[in-house]
């Protein structure tokens, strides 16, 4: 299947995404990217709502609410994360299959260093089940 990443209709997220560092802003976009793309191939999650929760890029499931949030930011230590949920057991479940590959913050979050390759199988994994939460 082919997917076309949409444009940022929200003003306000496209200038999140600009004032990252451009270094940290290229694995953001890549996660965006696959955060749309694995939205689109997997049945019941609907379309995406593109904004911002605390200030960091976040992604809903607005219309059919399968799905818990995911947002992107920066962590404090460097590099660029993945949150979720921190009362969901999403990080906890991802972290069972993949103890070893991700840094990980607690509960909420999957920390990535800036220049290196996202493993996009497992991230796809991780992702499709934040969009599918609400439908265990």
């Amino acid at each position: 299947m082919t997917y076309a990443i949409p444009p940022f209709e929200n003003p306000a997220v496209a200038a999140a995404y600009e004032s990252f560092p451009p270094r940290e802003r290229e694995g953001l976009l890549a996660l965006r990217d696959l955060i749309f793309e694995t939205a689109a191939e997997t049945p019941g999650v609907g379309p995406l709502e593109e904004t911002l929760k605390w200030g960091q890029p976040a992604y809903l499931t607005p219309k059919t609410r399968s799905g818990s949030t995911i947002r992107l930011g920066l962590p404090k230590q460097g590099g660029f994360a993945l949150y979720t949920h921190c009362q969901t057991t999403l990080i906890p479940d991802f972290r069972s299959l993949f103890p070893d590959d991700f840094r990980y913050e607690g509960n909420r979050a999957v920390h990535f260093r800036e220049g290196t390759a996202l493993p996009l199988d497992p991230l796809r994994l991780l992702i499709r089940s934040a969009l599918t939460y609400h439908l265990k």
